[in-house]
Parts: structure tokens; sequence; C-alpha cells
């Protein structure tokens, strides 16, 4: 059975609130006294980045980016600093985060919501479609202005998420709220502590097991393939692309956990990782003095410091 997504145990004092949006659940633990005024104000964030940023709505401001490749357009802030956020990421990891394999998804089959794919008999596609669109895109920040290369289609996923995961935070504390944690399908991040603990406790899954660690600031975030897998033909597909091939990238790798300062850190950190494999993944961790949890698809599972290893409790699913 595929594990769930990283969890929290609920504190004393707080309340749990749940929605749906961007493709996943949304999860809230907020002051008991605050929960529904907090809760309001992160579903109207969650729904106005899905409006912008969904590449499942056609009328979003992202699908209809997407179908003017060569023209340049004048796009709203929130698409522009996703944007940006997104190029800075596929420049650091030298692209092996790309935005711009929507094609490439699509031409996989992950053409709809995830929810909504079945099964297909027809014949599996035959190769892939390198990545790298990204390096083509003209920004013109002053103007607002974006224009995608021919044949370019942006995705942000995750990202969007890790961002929003962030922004919801930052709009609760400015509105007085010192306590939260937003989790976004597996992508959350925390605000201050919960009432009386010195931390929050965290579920994190693994392939047999699932361990429990503190949490006392900063995010969390997972890659893998326990859920967003489909089937075509007899050909077995995941979501996370190696973008040399345009085709998933298959290790022996089960999930990779990320934590960083900030949800939009881990969650492109957490990618990365995966899709390099462990030992590429490991170094490129280290290289960043960033903590990551590997777990391959036979149950075993290795660390890479500055991750809690002593404070892990074990949990057997």
């Amino acid at each position: 059975m595929a594990p769930a997504p990283p969890d929290y145990r609920d504190p004393l004092g707080m309340g749990r609130r749940e929605f749906k949006a961007m493709g996943t659940t949304i999860s809230l633990l907020l002051p008991i006294e605050q929960a529904e005024a907090g809760e309001q104000l992160v579903r109207a964030l969650f729904n106005v980045w899905e409006s912008t940023l969904s590449r499942f709505l056609p009328e979003s401001e992202l699908s209809q980016l997407n179908r003017q490749p060569g023209v340049p357009t004048i796009v709203s802030e929130l698409l522009l600093n996703t944007l940006e956020t997104a190029l800075t990421a596929a420049h650091a990891t030298e692209g092996i985060y790309d935005p711009t394999l929507l094609e490439q998804l699509i031409h996989l089959g992950y053409d709809r919501t995830f929810e909504a794919i079945a099964p297909r008999q027809d014949k599996p596609e035959i190769g892939g479609i390198p990545g790298g669109y990204w390096r083509a895109i003209q920004v013109d920040r002053a103007a607002r202005r974006v224009t995608l290369p021919l044949g370019c289609k942006l995705d942000f996923g995750g990202i969007a998420k890790g961002m929003a995961v962030d922004a919801a935070l930052h709009l609760l504390q400015r509105e007085g709220i010192s306590c939260a944690l937003v989790n976004a399908g597996g992508d959350l991040a925390v605000l201050g502590l919960p009432p009386g603990e010195g931390q929050w406790p965290i579920a994190i899954p693994g392939r047999e097991e699932s361990w429990t660690i503190p949490l006392r600031a900063g995010a969390l975030a997972t890659s893998g393939i326990a859920r967003r897998h489909w089937q075509k033909g007899q050909t077995r597909y995941h979501h996370l692309l190696d973008p040399h091939t345009g085709l998933p990238a298959w290790n022996d790798l089960w999930s990779v956990t990320v934590a960083a300062d900030r949800c939009e850190q881990a969650e492109i950190a957490a990618k990365v990782a995966f899709i390099l494999g462990f030992e590429q993944g490991a170094a490129f961790l280290r290289a960043h003095r960033i903590a990551g949890l590997f777990v391959r698809e036979d149950g075993t599972w290795e660390a890479i410091e500055p991750w809690p290893i002593a404070l892990m409790k074990s949990e057997e699913q």
C-alpha cells in the first residue's frame, strides 16, 4: 500500500481544517480560536493561485500563456514571480529542475488531473522529448512581459504548491496568527510552535515503516512515486521526469524527503535529489547543506546530515 505524504500529529489546543485546491488536499493546523478565520484566508489564497497557475484549468492565466508561444504576453505579478522563481531554480540545478516539461507529461499520458487518469491500452510512446526550453524563455520584468519559445509549455506543479504554502504562512502571520502549519499534499511548513510545545511532531512515510520527527521551524517536502504514477499499455510511468530524456527518472528510489527554510526550497531540492538518484542526489544535498531522507523501493533508507536520525521515532505502518 502506498504511504501517505508527510503528515502531522495534532498538538493540544490546535484545530485541524482541510479543503481541496491545486490538485491536492490542503491541511491546516491553527489555534482553535483562530481556525475559522485562518482557514478562510488560506482557502482564498490557494483559490487565487489555482485559478492563475493551474495547467488543468483552460481559463487559467497559465493555460492562456501556454497557448501563445512566440507571442509577447503581459502577465500578472503572481505568474511572473512564479516563473522567475522557477527559472532561478532551473539555473541553480543546471536544468535538473525544469518547469518546461508539460508537453512531455502530456506525451506520456499525464494530460488531465491525476484523479482522472485511467489505465490505457494504447501502445506506449517510443522515446521521450528532452527538456531545456526554459533557457529560451524571454522575460521583461519592467513590462511584466513573457515570451515562450515555440514548442514550450510551462507546468509549475510542485513549486507553485510550495510557494503557496510559504505565502499562506506569511499571510497568516501578517493577520496576527503566530502559530500555524500548512500542508499542501506533503509540502508543508510551520509558523511558530504549538501551545506549550517545543516542536511540531511530523510523520514521515517510508516504504515499510514511517517515522515521527520533531520540526521546530522551516519546511519539509517529499518527492516520490508512491502516488503519482499511471499505466499506459504495459508501461508504467510517473511524473518525475529526467529532463535529459523527457522520460520518468527510474532508479531504486521510492521517495526523498527534504528539510529547508522554505517550502519552495524543500520542494525543489526533493524533486532534484530524486531525479538524480541516490549517489548524485545525496551529493547535491550535501553540497547545499540540505538535510534529506532517501527511501528505496526495497524499504531501506539513508539520511543526509543534518537530518535528525537520532530523533526519528519509528512506527510500523
